[in-house]
C-alpha cells in the first residue's frame, strides 16, 4: 500500500505524543526535593550527549561536512538565544519564574530544534514506502520517550508539575508532524537538508549540556558524583540506541 499524507501525519503525531510519556516516572514522586536538581541535570546531560552522538552517527552517511556545519550553526544559534534570554528576568513557564524559566525555555527550544530533524526523517522515510516509514516512525517514537524524560528531569525538580512537563515535552516534538508531511511530499528537496538538521540538533544539545546542565549539576553535587550520574545515563541511552533499530 502506498503511503498517504494522512498516514504520514498520523504516524508523525504519534511520535510527538510519545515524548510526553517521559514525564510518567515523576507521577510517582509528586514533590521532588531541590536536591534532585544536580542528579537530574547530570542524567539529562547524559541522555542528551548520547542523543547527540546518535545524531552524528546517523548523519555521517550523508556527509560529515554537512553534519559539522549544521552542528556549528546549532551551537551558535542556541548560544545567541541564551544570551538574549539572559538579559531578562521576567520569563515565566507555568509555575517557573526567572532563571528556572529561562532554563526551561532553553531546553524546550533545543529539543524542538531536534524535532525538526526527526520530522524530516519520518517524512523522507515514508518516501521509501509505507512499511519503511512506519518502522522508522515507531523507532523514533520509542526514542522520544527518554527525550521527554530529559525535559522532565529539568522541569519537575524546579517546580513544574508532571502535567506541565508532559505538555512541554509534547510541544517540543510538534515539529515532527509539521515537518513530516512536507518532507514526504517534497522528499527529493528535503533529503539533502537532513544532515544539516541532524547536525544542528546535535550541536544545540551539546552546547546546552556543556553550558547549562553540567555546570548546574556540579553546583549541587561533587564533581565525581555528577560525572557518575552523567556516565550512567549516557551508557543507558547508548545501550537503548544500540538495541533499538533505526
Amino acid at each position: 500500500m502506498e503511503p498517504t499524507v494522512v498516514i504520514v501525519a498520523v504516524a508523525a503525531l504519534v511520535t510527538a505524543l510519545a515524548t510526553g510519556l517521559g514525564a510518567l516516572p515523576f507521577a510517582l514522586v509528586r514533590r521532588p526535593a531541590r536536591s534532585w536538581i544536580g542528579a537530574s541535570n547530570a542524567v539529562a546531560a547524559g541522555f542528551m550527549l548520547a542523543a547527540s552522538v546518535a545524531l552524528v552517527l546517523e548523519g555521517r552517511s550523508y556527509g560529515l561536512v554537512q553534519v559539522a556545519a549544521g552542528a556549528l550553526i546549532g551551537a551558535v544559534g542556541i548560544a545567541v538565544a541564551r544570551r538574549l534570554l539572559a538579559g531578562r528576568d521576567d520569563h515565566a513557564v507555568g509555575s517557573l519564574r526567572g532563571a528556572d524559566a529561562r532554563r526551561a525555555i532553553t531546553i524546550v527550544a533545543v529539543m524542538t530544534a531536534h524535532s525538526f530533524a526527526e520530522g524530516v526523517a519520518v517524512g523522507v522515510s515514508f518516501g521509501g514506502g509505507e512499511s519503511l516509514g512506519i518502522f522508522i516512525a515507531l523507532a523514533i517514537a520509542v526514542h522520544n520517550i527518554p527525550e521527554g524524560l530529559a525535559i522532565s528531569l529539568v522541569l519537575v525538580p524546579r517546580g513544574a508539575s508532571v502535567r506541565q512537563a508532559a505538555a512541554w515535552s509534547v510541544v517540543s516534538s510538534l515539529p515532527q508532524p509539521l515537518m513530516a508531511v512536507p518532507a514526504f511530499l517534497f522528499v527529493e528537496w528535503f533529503d539533502p537538508l537532513l544532515p544539516y538538521g541532524l547536525g544542528f540538533a546535535a550541536g544545540a544539545m551539546t552546547w546546552l549540556l556543556a553550558a547549562e546542565l553540567i555546570p548546574d549539576a556540579r553546583a549541587e553535587l561533587r564533581g565525581r558524583v555528577a560525572v557518575a550520574w552523567l556516565a550512567a545515563a549516557f551508557a543507558v541511552m547508548m545501550l537503548v540506541q544500540a538495541v533499538l533499530p533505526r
